[in-house]
């Protein structure tokens, strides 16, 4: 639906009208979203390129361009741009919008993943702490950006050798997802594999096996 907009818009008011912005910026997340990432790449880079020239580096459609391209990079693996981007995009929405605010979280969280999947584990998880701990100050305990930085954090936690903390922490949000997604909701199912994982890493298979099969239960064909 979005493709054929986006033609219209470019046909009657030119590449750089806002409708033909909003249009291009939404089919860019369309095209990542079903696994398109090039293309996507393509028209980030032109909208980013756009915004920079008319708006500035810190304006607020720039930054999200930035930070739109940085995830669509990560999707085709050059990881090194991607944190590069992201560690820009965090620096100035840190300067423009506060150590506080969604977007600046959302580009740390980002950036967490990022580091560990470049082995940085260490700097990954002092940044995931702070996250889940700004998260949890913001938006609560049980918001789901708040448990989507629990979840990371547990998986940080096992990658550094903490099992215990890692188990404990995964226990809880799962706990917090069952009862704020329900049980079949993706993310309680990921949740819940996470702890799987936790569990076999301490030796307690059993209980592994237990989780597992309450997943196979509530997994949706």
């Amino acid at each position: 639906m979005i493709a054929p907009l986006h033609q219209a818009w470019l046909d009657r008011r030119g590449p750089h009208a806002q409708p033909t912005l909003w249009a291009t910026k939404h089919l860019a997340l369309s095209l990542g979203a079903v696994g398109r990432p090039q293309e996507a790449i393509t028209l980030e880079r032109d909208l980013l390129t756009h915004f920079r020239a008319t708006h500035g580096e810190d304006h607020p459609d720039t930054l999200s361009s930035a930070h739109n391209l940085a995830i669509e990079l990560a999707e085709l693996g050059d990881l090194k741009q991607a944190r590069a981007l992201t560690e820009d995009t965090l620096s100035r929405r840190r300067r423009v919008l506060g150590d506080d605010h969604p977007n600046t979280l959302s580009s740390v969280h980002n950036l967490t993943v990022w580091l560990a999947e470049l082995g940085d584990l260490k700097q990954a998880r002092a940044l995931t702490e702070d996250t889940l701990s700004r998260y949890r100050r913001v938006l609560g305990d049980d918001h789901p950006d708040t448990l989507g930085s629990a979840y990371n954090l547990a998986n940080r936690l096992a990658e550094l050798g903490d099992h215990e903390q890692a188990r404990a922490l995964a226990e809880d949000t799962l706990s917090r997802r069952r009862r704020v997604l329900g049980d079949d909701h993706p993310d309680t199912l990921d949740s819940a594999n996470n702890l799987a994982n936790r569990l076999a890493e301490l030796g307690d298979h059993e209980q592994a096996r237990k989780v597992e099969d309450w997943i196979k239960r509530h997994r949706r064909a």
